[in-house]
């Protein structure tokens, strides 16, 4: 196998890869996308191989852009536009997880003001006595 022969089979594994991943990410958003976010939950394992892959793929590519300029233009072209699918997907999966945070967070806090709400901690008996508010064991974490 010749060097350019080596070339070419990298940046057909690479296309593939990319392709595999997007078809991955792009079913993860729509899971998301209909608030059913533990459909993810399977694909996680794969997501996350074929990620790391493709971080050194590209990190490859990039260290050595020769590997990308020798290769013929129908190669070249198929990874770019299989890139280029992959860029779309992952804005489209942030935008669907970003949606998703903001419905979690707001459940979360209606839930603990409805707790704080319905306790009758430290309620008081009798003349004099004074009402103190309750407090709530739920901690919010606003980076989560």
């Amino acid at each position: 196998m010749t060097e350019a022969d080596r070339t070419v089979a990298g940046l057909e594994a690479m296309i593939g890869l990319t392709e595999k991943l997007t078809k991955l990410l792009a079913e993860q958003a729509r899971a998301f996308e209909q608030h059913r976010p533990q459909d993810t939950s399977a694909d996680l394992p794969e997501v996350a191989r074929l990620a790391n892959q493709y971080r050194a793929g590209s990190a490859q590519i990039r260290a050595n852009a020769k590997i990308y300029e020798t290769a013929p233009p129908d190669v070249r072209r198929r990874l770019l536009r299989a890139t280029e699918a992959f860029d779309a997907v992952l804005q489209r999966q942030g935008r669907a997880l970003g949606a998703s945070k903001t419905v979690t967070e707001g459940l979360v806090k209606a839930i603990a003001e409805e707790i704080a709400v319905k306790r009758n901690v430290g309620r008081a008996y009798g003349p004099g006595s004074q009402r103190r508010e309750a407090a709530t064991a739920i901690t919010l974490n606003q980076r989560a």
